[in-house]
């Protein structure tokens, strides 16, 4: 597994520029809409009721371009070259806020409303890019890195944008002159950085435009459906949302009723959670060890619901004491509760949302990528619509604040057990992620010499009953795993193996008719272009050295000539899970969590030149001594 961090990726042109761009965009939509907020509440002398209207009406105005163009949107990042539609897209920000700088200047609600539909149209037609063009310009082991700090980078410029918008706004006397100076500048300064992002190539040139809003929302909508996990998880980033969407528009009145708060601490309480977001989105790289790790969404929809669940307990009455700046908050008895909690919210939005999207782009097809990200945002705007309706719904029942909370934290653990009961790829893979991450610390070497498409067979050293957990931790590529039945129906770890597709053989005596259904089913998925592991040794070694290799794996190569990639498990033997202890012996109690172990994988060879002496040979060179 390479070493290099993401951080490394905003020492390349290839992905710096483009994060740059896309921060600055999303610092000056904020900014522009917290300055907008400012404006029509306190400086242009409306009644309560007209504020509360332009209140209610903004949202859905920003909205409205998602569900107009975002199809349009997907069409044209696959048809043309991304890095030009991204200066377009710049340009007409620049414009856009030019009209917000009159706006401010004249204080036109009109034109304030027109540009906030304006913004909704720039961040509808650049979703469908800044998502679709990650994959191009990132390794596979680079993806969730870039996507952790596109989110903490999309995170932390939401919240300084909502906080220098509102602050410039509010200066006395200029303060129109102000935001207009800032978002005109931010506008002009992200358009010169598009300006440096290298060119990356279209992927369906020669696709045929249909301006048609209504087909080719249907058409995005089956390109979501077409594929099972990917449509599961664009339902779980759109319910992520919707949560959101819930929480956030209670904020204002949360901090003022229950918290006693000022704009001070709702201010706090944003920027709390944007913290969160932010090293919850870079810590998913390291945890999931340079791949896409779904079994971080479950870990993540846990975390929202306990933290979801503690924020109502920990202040489900209404404030006694008011007006408290954010100082004086963080000094009342209970406040760093809060204060945890919307920290602990953040980092475990971050552990959720950051691997579905490297999910989508990952396993959605690299020539529809583009209209499935605009198929998602139309789905995330339905949700966002959804979660506005749900909070003004249970408001009007009387519910109170903490109770809509809690009542979103619950929502959100039966979601989470229905998509995972839709999916249990995401179960498996968060069981498998606990089960090898709290006993090994895994070194990877070779990865790269597994191939990102077809078949391929693996050919594996057998040590532990843990060793087709740890290669599927370690290979990008879900794989098709051959195991002996008995290991296979080992209670707990049945459902894992199971829901990962594994193959379970036995001997001939023990079942031909278990060993012929094993290798018709070997041969169908590397007919498919999967990757199949085996282990020719046949069990576990019952001494820490390799056993012959059996005749299964030439037959399988006869039936299917494909490359075999051998790999090699190092430190395995002496485990809690390897024949080493025996009942007479040392007892199975763990002695070390967290153990050095490592995969080293070697070149692919060729099924002409493949048998099982000499695959046998390339495995035991490449564990060495260290068994």
């Amino acid at each position: 597994m390479s070493s290099q961090n993401q951080f490394a990726l905003l020492r390349t042109r290839r992905f710096a520029p483009f994060f740059a761009t896309q921060a600055l965009g999303a610092f000056n939509d904020n900014a522009f809409r917290q300055a907008t907020i400012v404006l029509v509440a306190f400086h242009l002398g409306l009644t309560d009721q007209a504020v509360g209207f332009y209140s209610n009406l903004a949202p859905a105005l920003f909205i409205l371009p998602f569900f107009l163009f975002s199809a349009t949107a997907g069409q044209l990042a696959e048809k043309f070259e991304k890095t030009r539609l991204i200066r377009y897209v710049k340009l007409f920000e620049i414009a856009a806020m030019a009209l917000a700088a009159y706006a401010f200047q004249t204080h036109s609600v009109a034109l304030l409303l027109t540009v906030l539909v304006m913004m909704g149209l720039h961040s509808a037609m650049f979703g469908p890019i800044k998502y679709a063009i990650l994959p191009q310009m990132l390794r596979p082991e680079e993806l969730i890195g870039g996507n952790g700090l596109v989110e903490m980078g999309t995170s932390l410029a939401i919240l300084f944008g909502m906080l220098a918008g509102g602050a410039l706004m509010a200066i006395d006397g200029i303060g129109p002159l102000a935001a207009s100076g800032l978002v005109i500048a931010v506008a002009c300064a992200g358009y010169a950085l598009s300006r440096t992002i290298p060119p990356v190539p279209a992927t369906v040139p020669d696709l045929r435009l249909n301006w048609n809003p209504l087909v080719e929302t249907a058409r995005a909508m089956r390109f979501v459906a077409r594929n099972r996990t990917v449509f599961n998880s664009v339902l779980g980033i759109s319910w992520f949302w919707f949560f959101g969407g819930v929480f956030t528009a209670q904020l204002p009145n949360y901090t003022k009723l229950f918290l006693g708060g000022t704009a001070t601490v709702e201010i706090l309480v944003l920027a709390l959670f944007s913290i969160g977001v932010g090293i919850g989105s870079l810590l998913c790289e390291r945890l999931s060890g340079h791949k896409v790790e779904i079994g971080l969404v479950p870990f993540g929809s846990i975390g929202l619901s306990a933290f979801g669940i503690d924020l109502y307990f920990a202040h489900p009455d209404p404030a006694t004491l008011h007006d408290l700046g954010a100082l004086a908050f963080l000094a009342a008895p209970g406040s760093w509760r809060i204060a945890l909690d919307m920290i602990l919210l953040g980092v475990f939005a971050g552990f959720y949302i950051v691997p579905l999207y490297a999910l989508v782009q990952s396993r959605a097809q690299r020539d529809e990528l583009s209209r499935v990200i605009a198929g998602n945002n139309i789905i995330n705007a339905l949700f966002m619509v959804g979660s506005a309706a749900f909070g003004i719904g249970l408001s009007a029942l009387g519910w109170t604040i903490p109770q809509i909370f809690l009542a979103t934290a619950l929502l959100n653990a039966l979601v989470a057990i229905y998509i995972y009961w839709l999916v249990p790829e995401f179960l498996m893979r968060f069981l498998s992620w606990l089960f090898v991450n709290t006993l090994y610390r895994i070194k990877a070497e070779g990865i790269d010499k597994i191939p990102d498409e077809g078949a391929a067979l693996l050919v594996c050293n057998h040590v532990s009953f843990m060793d087709a957990l740890i290669i599927s931790g370690v290979v990008r590529r879900p794989a098709r795993f051959v195991m002996y039945y008995k290991i296979f129906n080992i209670p707990l770890l049945r459902f894992i193996f199971r829901t990962a597709k594994a193959i379970p053989i036995a001997g001939h005596h023990e079942d031909p008719a278990l060993l012929k259904r094993a290798f018709d089913t070997i041969d169908a998925a590397l007919a498919q272009g999967e990757l199949v592991c085996i282990f020719p040794e046949g069990g576990l070694t019952c001494d820490g050295e390799i056993a012959p290799f059996r005749s299964g794996v030439e037959h399988i190569l006869q039936r299917r000539p494909v490359p075999v990639i051998p790999l090699a498990l190092r430190g395995l033997w002496g485990s809690i899970f390897s024949r080493r202890d025996s009942v007479l012996g040392r007892s199975r109690l763990p002695r070390r969590f967290w153990s050095h172990i490592a995969v080293a994988i070697g070149a692919p060879v060729s099924a002409a030149d493949a048998n099982a002496a000499t695959l046998r040979d390339h495995v035991q060179a490449l564990r060495g001594n260290w068994a």
